[in-house]
């Protein structure tokens, strides 16, 4: 804008600006636990801290996405399975207050809640599970090709179907893709036992064998996406930033960081222009406003209330 302000100066209108927007946030976390299905995954974020050894340590910002029309990231001060601080909502802290299709990849942190939580259903990631037969392939095994154009398969179907009625894409995927998938899963159970486990080969067939009920719950329900990618792109603005920042400077930063990353990501996924929606929302937030409100102003509300509004 050609104004010249310090550093200290823009920081303290981020703290502002995000002490305004933590009911947006808050918001944001109900919406998402509500949704028919959801998505979560995570990405580092370094933390300068004096206890720790050189300065610093590995916290954690977790994506979740409700329904691909909203999304918040929480921040947590470890990447660990354990050792967070108290108040901070971890994974299985989101999972416990969640029912309903979730999606994932297949990390050891959910096992506990989806073996322990009978209305948490688990919906697994095929990115995840191609990925593991890229990674044979280029580790020379040639074999890979196969499942690996299974997968292209899939995808093709997926992206026919998009924009149809969720019963429409169920029984296509039925019809389709089940065929598919059921080729590919009988090729690799007559692979696994020859395979060692340790083989880069091995390991993407016992990735797929291994966690098949996950990974094929798409094929039940047309609202299931087939992988987790909605909230893994969202991730992409996380990682650009994090090579000019560097590092949070707190666990406060941290959070503020979550809360930045929620609007910008809500904006993202509802095609909002952050710009003239904080304009818009931030002026209102200033003013005394009502909890019942207050989802109102999260991005894909906003935009569908203005649609509506009767010209001025």
């Amino acid at each position: 804008l050609g104004c010249s302000l310090s550093v200290s100066t823009l920081g303290d209108q981020i703290t502002w600006a995000m002490e305004l927007l933590l009911p947006l946030w808050r918001a944001a976390i109900a919406w998402v636990l509500r949704a028919q299905v959801m998505h979560l995954d995570a990405t580092s974020l370094l933390v300068l801290d004096r206890d720790a050894a050189g300065g610093r340590r590995l916290g954690a910002l977790w994506g979740y996405v409700g329904d691909r029309d909203v999304a918040v990231v929480i921040y947590v001060s470890t990447a660990k399975k354990a050792g967070q601080l108290p108040g901070e909502i971890g994974p299985e802290d989101m999972l416990r207050l969640r029912k309903g299709y979730t999606v994932a990849d297949a990390s050891s942190l959910f096992d506990a809640s989806f073996k322990s939580q009978p209305d948490l259903i688990e919906c697994g990631c095929n990115m995840h599970a191609r990925r593991y037969f890229l990674k044979a392939l280029d580790s020379g095994d040639t074999r890979a090709a196969l499942p690996i154009a299974a997968f292209k398969t899939i995808y093709d179907i997926e992206d026919e179907l998009r924009g149809l009625d969720v019963e429409a894409v169920r029984a296509a995927r039925q019809a389709r893709t089940k065929p598919v998938y059921d080729e590919l899963v009988s090729w690799c159970e007559t692979h696994k036992p020859h395979e060692p486990p340790a083989s880069p080969m091995g390991a993407a067939i016992r990735y797929l064998t291994n966690h098949q009920v996950a990974l094929q719950r798409f094929l039940q329900d047309g609202a299931i996406p087939p992988d987790n990618g909605i909230v893994e792109r969202l991730h992409v603005r996380t990682a650009l930033t994090r090579k000019n920042f560097l590092f949070a400077g707190s666990d406060a930063g941290g959070q503020r960081a979550a809360v930045a990353y929620t609007i910008l990501a809500c904006c993202q996924l509802a095609e909002v222009n952050p710009v003239e929606y904080l304009a818009d929302v931030l002026p209102r937030l200033m003013q005394p406003i009502r909890i019942c409100d207050v989802p109102d102003l999260l991005p894909a509300r906003w935009k569908a209330l203005r649609q509506h509004a009767p010209l001025a």
